[in-house]
Protein backbone atom coordinates (compact mmCIF):
# COMPACT_ATOMS: atom_id res chain seq x y z
CA UNK A 1 0.00 0.00 0.00
CA UNK A 2 1.00 3.61 -0.60
CA UNK A 3 0.38 6.33 1.96
CA UNK A 4 -0.34 10.00 1.57
CA UNK A 5 -1.84 12.82 3.64
CA UNK A 6 -5.23 14.48 3.38
CA UNK A 7 -8.20 16.04 5.12
CA UNK A 8 -11.02 13.91 6.51
CA UNK A 9 -14.36 14.98 7.91
CA UNK A 10 -15.47 14.05 11.39
CA UNK A 11 -18.68 12.25 12.31
CA UNK A 12 -20.26 15.30 13.95
CA UNK A 13 -21.06 17.03 10.65
CA UNK A 14 -18.83 20.03 11.38
CA UNK A 15 -16.55 21.76 8.89
CA UNK A 16 -13.51 21.09 11.11
CA UNK A 17 -11.68 18.49 9.01
CA UNK A 18 -8.79 16.49 10.44
CA UNK A 19 -5.40 16.01 8.80
CA UNK A 20 -4.91 12.24 8.47
CA UNK A 21 -2.71 9.63 6.82
CA UNK A 22 -4.50 7.98 3.90
CA UNK A 23 -3.78 4.62 2.33
CA UNK A 24 -3.76 4.38 -1.46
CA UNK A 25 -3.59 1.10 -3.32
CA UNK A 26 -0.48 -0.07 -5.10
CA UNK A 27 -0.82 0.64 -8.80
CA UNK A 28 -2.76 -1.89 -10.84
CA UNK A 29 -1.68 -2.40 -14.43
CA UNK A 30 -4.04 0.25 -15.82
CA UNK A 31 -3.60 2.76 -12.97
CA UNK A 32 -1.79 6.05 -12.67
CA UNK A 33 -0.75 7.90 -9.53
CA UNK A 34 -1.40 11.64 -9.47
CA UNK A 35 0.10 14.26 -7.20
CA UNK A 36 -2.93 16.41 -6.44
CA UNK A 37 -1.99 20.06 -6.83
CA UNK A 38 -5.37 21.83 -6.74
CA UNK A 39 -8.82 20.58 -5.67
CA UNK A 40 -12.05 22.51 -5.92
CA UNK A 41 -14.45 22.80 -3.00
CA UNK A 42 -17.90 21.78 -4.25
CA UNK A 43 -21.17 22.52 -2.47
CA UNK A 44 -21.84 18.79 -2.56
CA UNK A 45 -18.70 18.34 -0.44
CA UNK A 46 -20.41 20.46 2.19
CA UNK A 47 -23.58 18.35 1.91
CA UNK A 48 -21.62 15.13 2.36
CA UNK A 49 -19.55 16.48 5.27
CA UNK A 50 -22.78 17.49 6.99
CA UNK A 51 -24.09 13.94 6.63
CA UNK A 52 -26.90 14.66 4.17
CA UNK A 53 -26.44 11.20 2.64
CA UNK A 54 -26.07 9.50 6.00
CA UNK A 55 -22.36 8.81 5.63
CA UNK A 56 -19.69 8.65 8.28
CA UNK A 57 -16.33 10.37 7.86
CA UNK A 58 -15.20 11.05 4.28
CA UNK A 59 -12.16 12.48 2.53
CA UNK A 60 -13.95 14.87 0.12
CA UNK A 61 -12.85 16.29 -3.19
CA UNK A 62 -13.90 15.30 -6.73
CA UNK A 63 -12.64 18.05 -9.01
CA UNK A 64 -8.87 18.28 -9.09
CA UNK A 65 -5.82 18.80 -11.24
CA UNK A 66 -2.35 17.47 -10.72
CA UNK A 67 0.73 15.82 -12.11
CA UNK A 68 1.27 12.17 -12.99
CA UNK A 69 3.96 10.65 -10.78
CA UNK A 70 3.79 6.94 -11.71
CA UNK A 71 2.03 4.67 -14.21
CA UNK A 72 0.99 1.01 -14.14
CA UNK A 73 2.56 -1.65 -16.32
CA UNK A 74 -0.20 -1.47 -18.97
CA UNK A 75 -1.00 2.26 -18.69
CA UNK A 76 0.09 3.93 -21.92
CA UNK A 77 -1.94 7.12 -22.00
CA UNK A 78 0.24 9.18 -19.68
CA UNK A 79 3.82 9.47 -18.57
CA UNK A 80 5.22 10.91 -15.32
CA UNK A 81 5.17 14.68 -15.45
CA UNK A 82 1.97 14.97 -17.50
CA UNK A 83 -0.66 17.44 -16.31
CA UNK A 84 -4.05 15.83 -15.73
CA UNK A 85 -7.54 16.62 -14.54
CA UNK A 86 -9.83 14.25 -12.63
CA UNK A 87 -13.57 14.55 -12.00
CA UNK A 88 -16.35 12.85 -10.10
CA UNK A 89 -16.11 9.32 -11.55
CA UNK A 90 -13.03 7.08 -11.39
CA UNK A 91 -14.43 3.76 -12.66
CA UNK A 92 -17.51 2.08 -14.16
CA UNK A 93 -18.53 -1.33 -15.47
CA UNK A 94 -17.61 -0.37 -19.03
CA UNK A 95 -20.17 -2.69 -20.67
CA UNK A 96 -23.68 -1.47 -19.80
CA UNK A 97 -25.67 0.63 -22.30
CA UNK A 98 -24.73 3.85 -20.50
CA UNK A 99 -21.02 3.08 -20.51
CA UNK A 100 -21.18 2.04 -24.16
CA UNK A 101 -22.50 5.48 -25.17
CA UNK A 102 -19.93 7.35 -23.09
CA UNK A 103 -22.17 8.14 -20.10
CA UNK A 104 -20.15 6.35 -17.46
CA UNK A 105 -21.60 8.73 -14.90
CA UNK A 106 -24.93 6.89 -15.33
CA UNK A 107 -23.44 3.37 -15.25
CA UNK A 108 -26.16 0.79 -14.53
CA UNK A 109 -23.75 -1.02 -12.22
CA UNK A 110 -23.18 2.30 -10.41
CA UNK A 111 -20.12 4.37 -11.20
CA UNK A 112 -17.29 4.42 -8.71
CA UNK A 113 -17.29 7.97 -7.42
CA UNK A 114 -14.06 9.77 -6.56
CA UNK A 115 -14.89 9.71 -2.87
CA UNK A 116 -17.42 7.79 -0.83
CA UNK A 117 -17.69 5.20 -3.59
CA UNK A 118 -16.90 1.50 -3.66
CA UNK A 119 -13.86 0.23 -5.52
CA UNK A 120 -14.99 -2.35 -8.08
CA UNK A 121 -12.10 -4.74 -7.36
CA UNK A 122 -11.26 -4.68 -3.66
CA UNK A 123 -14.48 -3.21 -2.22
CA UNK A 124 -12.71 -0.42 -0.37
CA UNK A 125 -14.26 3.03 0.04
CA UNK A 126 -12.77 5.69 -2.22
CA UNK A 127 -11.14 8.73 -0.63
CA UNK A 128 -11.11 11.99 -2.51
CA UNK A 129 -8.93 14.79 -3.71
CA UNK A 130 -8.50 16.71 -0.46
CA UNK A 131 -5.22 14.79 -0.36
CA UNK A 132 -1.74 14.95 -1.84
CA UNK A 133 -1.94 11.79 -3.95
CA UNK A 134 -4.69 9.93 -5.78
CA UNK A 135 -4.56 6.59 -7.60
CA UNK A 136 -7.07 5.77 -10.35
CA UNK A 137 -7.63 3.97 -13.66
CA UNK A 138 -5.92 6.03 -16.32
CA UNK A 139 -9.00 6.08 -18.59
CA UNK A 140 -10.76 8.31 -16.04
CA UNK A 141 -8.02 10.93 -16.03
CA UNK A 142 -7.93 13.62 -18.73
CA UNK A 143 -5.03 15.53 -20.22
CA UNK A 144 -5.16 19.11 -18.96
CA UNK A 145 -4.98 21.29 -22.09
CA UNK A 146 -2.20 23.79 -22.44
CA UNK A 147 -3.34 27.30 -21.62
CA UNK A 148 -5.67 26.27 -18.80
CA UNK A 149 -4.45 27.33 -15.36
CA UNK A 150 -4.50 24.21 -13.18
CA UNK A 151 -6.11 25.94 -10.18
CA UNK A 152 -8.86 27.62 -12.22
CA UNK A 153 -9.41 24.46 -14.29
CA UNK A 154 -10.04 22.16 -11.32
CA UNK A 155 -13.74 23.20 -10.91
CA UNK A 156 -14.38 22.42 -14.57
CA UNK A 157 -14.27 18.74 -13.61
CA UNK A 158 -17.51 18.96 -11.62
CA UNK A 159 -19.10 22.39 -11.90
CA UNK A 160 -18.10 22.82 -15.52
CA UNK A 161 -19.23 19.44 -16.81
CA UNK A 162 -22.46 19.68 -14.77
CA UNK A 163 -23.31 22.79 -16.81
CA UNK A 164 -21.94 21.49 -20.10
CA UNK A 165 -24.00 18.30 -20.46
CA UNK A 166 -27.47 19.92 -20.20
CA UNK A 167 -26.36 22.72 -22.53
CA UNK A 168 -25.29 20.13 -25.11
CA UNK A 169 -28.37 17.96 -24.55
CA UNK A 170 -30.64 20.98 -25.19
CA UNK A 171 -28.78 21.88 -28.38
CA UNK A 172 -27.91 25.36 -27.16
CA UNK A 173 -26.22 27.59 -29.71
CA UNK A 174 -26.61 30.94 -31.50
CA UNK A 175 -30.16 32.22 -31.14
CA UNK A 176 -30.88 30.22 -27.98
CA UNK A 177 -32.09 31.96 -24.83
CA UNK A 178 -30.66 30.55 -21.62
CA UNK A 179 -31.32 31.54 -18.01
CA UNK A 180 -29.04 30.64 -15.13
CA UNK A 181 -30.66 30.61 -11.69
CA UNK A 182 -28.05 31.27 -9.04
CA UNK A 183 -24.67 32.86 -9.68
CA UNK A 184 -22.34 30.66 -7.67
CA UNK A 185 -19.77 27.97 -8.37
CA UNK A 186 -22.03 26.19 -10.84
CA UNK A 187 -23.90 29.19 -12.18
CA UNK A 188 -20.96 31.38 -13.12
CA UNK A 189 -19.58 28.59 -15.30
CA UNK A 190 -23.03 28.06 -16.80
CA UNK A 191 -23.04 31.70 -17.88
CA UNK A 192 -19.57 31.47 -19.41
CA UNK A 193 -20.27 28.25 -21.29
CA UNK A 194 -23.71 29.27 -22.58
CA UNK A 195 -22.40 32.63 -23.78
CA UNK A 196 -19.44 30.96 -25.53
CA UNK A 197 -21.90 28.64 -27.30
CA UNK A 198 -23.60 31.74 -28.70
CA UNK A 199 -26.69 31.93 -26.47
CA UNK A 200 -28.27 35.05 -25.05
CA UNK A 201 -27.86 34.56 -21.31
CA UNK A 202 -29.90 35.97 -18.43
CA UNK A 203 -28.95 35.52 -14.78
CA UNK A 204 -31.86 34.94 -12.38
CA UNK A 205 -31.05 36.09 -8.88
CA UNK A 206 -32.78 37.03 -5.64
CA UNK A 207 -29.86 39.28 -4.73
CA UNK A 208 -29.54 42.84 -6.05
CA UNK A 209 -26.14 43.91 -7.24
CA UNK A 210 -25.25 40.88 -9.34
CA UNK A 211 -25.68 42.58 -12.71
CA UNK A 212 -22.11 43.86 -13.05
CA UNK A 213 -20.63 40.44 -12.31
CA UNK A 214 -23.16 38.74 -14.58
CA UNK A 215 -22.28 41.06 -17.47
CA UNK A 216 -18.53 40.47 -17.00
CA UNK A 217 -19.16 36.73 -17.13
CA UNK A 218 -21.03 37.05 -20.43
CA UNK A 219 -24.69 37.55 -19.48
CA UNK A 220 -26.80 39.99 -21.45
CA UNK A 221 -29.25 40.65 -18.60
CA UNK A 222 -29.97 40.05 -14.92
CA UNK A 223 -33.51 39.44 -13.70
CA UNK A 224 -34.26 40.01 -10.03
CA UNK A 225 -36.68 37.21 -9.19
CA UNK A 226 -38.22 39.19 -6.33
CA UNK A 227 -39.48 41.72 -8.91
CA UNK A 228 -42.91 40.29 -9.78
CA UNK A 229 -43.46 42.50 -12.81
CA UNK A 230 -40.20 41.47 -14.45
CA UNK A 231 -40.81 37.84 -13.58
CA UNK A 232 -44.23 38.00 -15.26
CA UNK A 233 -42.66 39.58 -18.35
CA UNK A 234 -40.24 36.66 -18.56
CA UNK A 235 -43.00 34.07 -18.81
CA UNK A 236 -42.28 31.61 -21.62
CA UNK A 237 -39.00 33.31 -22.48
CA UNK A 238 -36.18 30.78 -22.09
CA UNK A 239 -35.28 27.68 -24.08
CA UNK A 240 -33.23 26.33 -21.18
CA UNK A 241 -33.04 27.27 -17.52
CA UNK A 242 -30.03 25.99 -15.58
CA UNK A 243 -31.19 25.85 -11.96
CA UNK A 244 -28.07 25.83 -9.78
CA UNK A 245 -29.69 26.86 -6.48
CA UNK A 246 -28.21 24.55 -3.78
CA UNK A 247 -31.13 24.71 -1.35
CA UNK A 248 -34.84 23.75 -1.30
CA UNK A 249 -36.93 26.09 -3.49
CA UNK A 250 -40.15 26.26 -5.48
CA UNK A 251 -39.69 25.16 -9.09
CA UNK A 252 -42.96 26.65 -10.36
CA UNK A 253 -41.70 30.22 -10.98
CA UNK A 254 -38.82 28.82 -13.02
CA UNK A 255 -41.03 26.46 -15.01
CA UNK A 256 -43.29 29.34 -15.94
CA UNK A 257 -40.29 31.13 -17.49
CA UNK A 258 -39.50 28.18 -19.78
CA UNK A 259 -40.59 28.58 -23.39
CA UNK A 260 -42.83 26.25 -25.37
CA UNK A 261 -41.01 22.91 -25.25
CA UNK A 262 -38.45 24.60 -23.02
CA UNK A 263 -36.43 22.81 -20.38
CA UNK A 264 -35.75 23.36 -16.70
CA UNK A 265 -32.60 21.50 -15.63
CA UNK A 266 -32.40 21.20 -11.84
CA UNK A 267 -28.71 20.84 -11.03
CA UNK A 268 -27.95 22.37 -7.65
CA UNK A 269 -30.18 20.46 -5.24
CA UNK A 270 -30.23 16.67 -5.77
CA UNK A 271 -32.70 15.91 -3.00
CA UNK A 272 -36.47 15.22 -2.97
CA UNK A 273 -38.77 18.02 -4.09
CA UNK A 274 -42.31 18.46 -5.40
CA UNK A 275 -43.46 19.58 -8.83
CA UNK A 276 -46.78 21.13 -9.86
CA UNK A 277 -47.53 19.08 -12.97
CA UNK A 278 -49.74 21.81 -14.44
CA UNK A 279 -46.62 23.96 -14.75
CA UNK A 280 -45.24 21.28 -17.06
CA UNK A 281 -48.49 20.96 -18.99
CA UNK A 282 -48.70 24.67 -19.78
CA UNK A 283 -46.29 24.91 -22.70
CA UNK A 284 -45.20 21.27 -22.88
CA UNK A 285 -42.28 21.99 -20.57
CA UNK A 286 -39.54 19.51 -19.77
CA UNK A 287 -38.08 18.95 -16.31
CA UNK A 288 -34.68 17.32 -16.25
CA UNK A 289 -31.44 17.05 -14.36
CA UNK A 290 -27.90 15.80 -14.86
CA UNK A 291 -25.15 14.18 -12.84
CA UNK A 292 -21.79 15.61 -13.97
CA UNK A 293 -20.75 13.87 -17.21
CA UNK A 294 -19.30 10.94 -19.07
CA UNK A 295 -15.82 10.57 -20.49
CA UNK A 296 -16.53 11.75 -24.03
CA UNK A 297 -18.33 14.94 -23.06
CA UNK A 298 -15.83 15.71 -20.29
CA UNK A 299 -12.99 15.53 -22.79
CA UNK A 300 -14.91 17.72 -25.25
CA UNK A 301 -15.73 20.22 -22.51
CA UNK A 302 -12.05 20.59 -21.63
CA UNK A 303 -11.19 21.15 -25.30
CA UNK A 304 -13.94 23.75 -25.62
CA UNK A 305 -12.79 25.56 -22.50
CA UNK A 306 -9.23 25.67 -23.79
CA UNK A 307 -10.42 26.97 -27.18
CA UNK A 308 -12.48 29.72 -25.56
CA UNK A 309 -10.22 30.49 -22.55
CA UNK A 310 -12.92 29.44 -20.08
CA UNK A 311 -12.08 28.52 -16.51
CA UNK A 312 -13.57 29.12 -13.09
CA UNK A 313 -13.22 32.33 -11.12
CA UNK A 314 -11.47 30.98 -8.05
CA UNK A 315 -10.13 31.90 -4.65
CA UNK A 316 -7.14 29.67 -3.97
CA UNK A 317 -6.39 28.89 -0.32
CA UNK A 318 -3.91 26.61 1.40
CA UNK A 319 -5.54 23.27 2.20
CA UNK A 320 -4.99 23.88 5.91
CA UNK A 321 -7.65 26.60 5.57
CA UNK A 322 -10.27 24.10 4.42
CA UNK A 323 -12.55 24.78 7.40
CA UNK A 324 -12.57 28.49 6.59
CA UNK A 325 -13.40 27.70 2.96
CA UNK A 326 -16.27 25.38 3.89
CA UNK A 327 -17.68 27.81 6.46
CA UNK A 328 -17.61 30.68 4.00
CA UNK A 329 -19.08 28.48 1.26
CA UNK A 330 -22.02 27.65 3.54
CA UNK A 331 -22.90 31.33 3.73
CA UNK A 332 -22.21 32.05 0.07
CA UNK A 333 -19.10 34.10 0.73
CA UNK A 334 -17.02 33.20 -2.34
CA UNK A 335 -16.80 34.39 -5.92
CA UNK A 336 -17.09 31.86 -7.23
CA UNK A 337 -15.24 28.69 -6.28
CA UNK A 338 -12.78 27.87 -3.54
CA UNK A 339 -9.80 25.80 -4.64
CA UNK A 340 -7.45 24.13 -2.20
CA UNK A 341 -3.70 24.28 -2.83
CA UNK A 342 -2.53 20.89 -1.57
CA UNK A 343 1.19 21.69 -1.61
CA UNK A 344 1.11 22.55 2.10
CA UNK A 345 0.57 18.85 2.83
CA UNK A 346 4.22 18.35 1.93
CA UNK A 347 5.07 20.10 5.18
CA UNK A 348 4.86 18.41 8.62
CA UNK A 349 1.64 19.00 10.54
CA UNK A 350 1.89 22.04 12.79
Amino acid sequence: MRTTTGWQSTTDGSTALERVTIERRDLRDDDIAVRVDFCGVCHSDLHRIQGVLGESAVVPGHEFTGTVTAVGAAANGFTPGDRVAVGTVVDSCGVCPMCEVGQENFCYERPTTTYGGTDRIDGSTTKGGYSREYVLREKFAYPLPEGLDPAAAAPLMCAGITMWEPLRAAGIGPGSRVAVAGLGGLGHLGVKLAAALGAEVTVLSRTPGKSDDARKLGAADTLLTTDESRTQQARGRFDLILDTVPAPHDLSPLLRMAALDGTLAVLGYPLPTTVALLDLVQGRKKLTSSGTGGRSQTARMLEFCAEHAISADVEVVASARVQEALTRLARGDVRYRFVLDLSDLDQPAS
